[in-house]
């Protein structure tokens, strides 16, 4: 029987960048499908369709769809269990442990990258920006502390070995720094941020999506973040 090829839907420099990075360490053929926000295709009825929130990523596999980065990536853990995403024993306690490391990447940290790196599209007034800014900022400082001290005796989020949640980490540094965020009391994340970019399945993800970004150019869809200073 002819297994069906995962179909990852995504748009460059998302979350989906650690969905797709997955599917890169794990070996296997899949295709991928590019979502293009500035044309408004998360809010079209096709895509609405699949993923009824119209965010990405969205993965298709052979029994149905998956939504949510957590569901993604547990679900390839599970069902790659060889390609060690993340270290599941079967235990159940410690089995929710790493759940729960990767739910405080998905629920306490993502968000705020929103709320830093974007604020106004969670806002309906944009002069509420700096403040909603400042404040994710403040937070971002509070739960990247114990992570940092973390980081500073061990080289990967789960001990010795890598994990997918190096790649979510990794996603988070990536673009909170790229909006301004203060890098300089957090060494030992930055040498982690740089540790995770030269895994080949990292360095394939980018290349996935350089090549995205190039198909949104050449439409006139690149993403420009607005300046939140102004």
């Amino acid at each position: 029987m002819t297994r069906t090829i995962a179909k990852l839907y995504f748009a460059p420099s998302t979350c989906a960048r650690v969905a797709l990075t997955a599917l890169e360490e794990i070996g296997q053929p899949f295709e991928t499908r590019l979502v293009a926000f500035m044309a408004g295709e998360h809010r079209s009825e096709e895509y609405l369709a699949i993923n009824p929130s119209g965010k990405v990523p969205a993965l298709k596999t052979e029994t149905g769809v998956l939504t949510q980065n957590g569901a993604i990536l547990h679900y390839l853990a599970q069902t790659y269990p060889d390609a060690g995403l993340l270290p599941l024993s079967g235990d159940p306690h410690a089995d929710a442990s790493v759940v729960s490391a990767l739910f405080r990447l998905s629920s306490d940290l993502h968000p705020l990258v929103t709320r830093f790196v974007i604020p106004g599209v969670i806002l309906s007034d944009p002069a509420a920006s700096p403040h909603v800014r400042m404040k994710a900022e403040e937070v971002l400082k509070l739960q990247l502390a114990p992570i940092a001290a973390q980081l500073a005796t061990q080289d990967w989020l789960m001990g010795d070995r890598w994990s997918i949640l190096d790649a979510y980490l990794a996603w988070i540094w990536f673009r909170i720094t790229g909006a301004g965020f203060d890098l300089a009391n957090f060494p030992a994340i930055a040498s982690h941020y740089d540790r995770a970019s030269e895994r080949p399945s990292a360095k394939a993800a980018l290349q996935r999506e350089a090549s995205a970004q190039d198909q949104l150019a050449a439409r006139g869809l690149a993403f420009v973040p607005p300046d939140i200073n102004k």
